[in-house]
């Protein structure tokens, strides 16, 4: 597992996010990185074995539920990181906007805006599925359409969570960037109870 430094300044944005949840949803983030790229070997490696020269399977009904497992274990492996997605592109466009533009590679804005679009698509599934399960509790579809259903939306879902396993290192390696910068200069703000008076009465709370 990837253990992710937390020494050092890391530029963090005004809303509230606190260190230690930033920290614990770029180990999620790590973690999912790792898992993805098991999973996705695993497939290769089925995929090799079960297909001929041209890239046909040998037996179609068998390939399909192994691509099945790939998808529904990508989908859960992701679940940790779709809750604090948000927060860290968040962070991580505020971190590109304050490091110095000498540690920038010109790669990782591209990559932020394709997350951020995978993100926005994989939660319109998210709550697509969450409709149809709701429906679905009245009308009691058989076992099968559920499954069914349930392995559609992993695999519209699968090239999306792939372009996280395939991008989301960039927000570990803005991370790693923003370790290394000089610590913000604080922002002097004014004492409320030394500003001076407009003649407006004190609003008792």
């Amino acid at each position: 597992m990837i253990t992710i430094p937390t020494e050092g300044t890391t530029l963090t944005p005004s809303f509230p996010y606190r260190a230690d949840q930033h920290a614990a949803a770029l180990q999620a983030l790590a973690t999912f990185l790792v898992q993805s790229e098991m999973i996705l070997a695993s497939w290769d490696s089925y995929s090799d074995k079960h297909t001929d020269t041209d890239g046909w399977p040998y037996d179609e009904e068998s390939y399909g539920w192994r691509k099945v497992q790939r998808d529904a274990q990508t989908w859960r492996a992701f679940e940790p990181v779709r809750r604090a997605a948000p927060a860290l592109l968040a962070t991580a466009r505020f971190q590109l906007q304050h490091i110095a533009a000498g540690d920038v590679e010109s790669r990782w804005p591209w990559q932020l805006s394709e997350l951020a679009k995978a993100l926005d698509r994989l939660e319109s599934l998210r709550s697509e599925w969450a409709e149809a399960r709701e429906a679905r509790r009245t009308s009691r579809p058989a076992h099968e359409q559920f499954v069914d259903s349930l392995a559609e939306r992993n695999a519209e879902a699968w090239s999306d969570l792939d372009t996280w396993a395939t991008h989301g290192h960039a927000i570990l390696d803005l991370h790693f960037v923003a370790l290394k910068a000089p610590a913000p200069a604080p922002v002097a703000v004014a004492d409320p109870t030394l500003l001076p008076t407009t003649g407006q009465p004190a609003v008792k709370r």
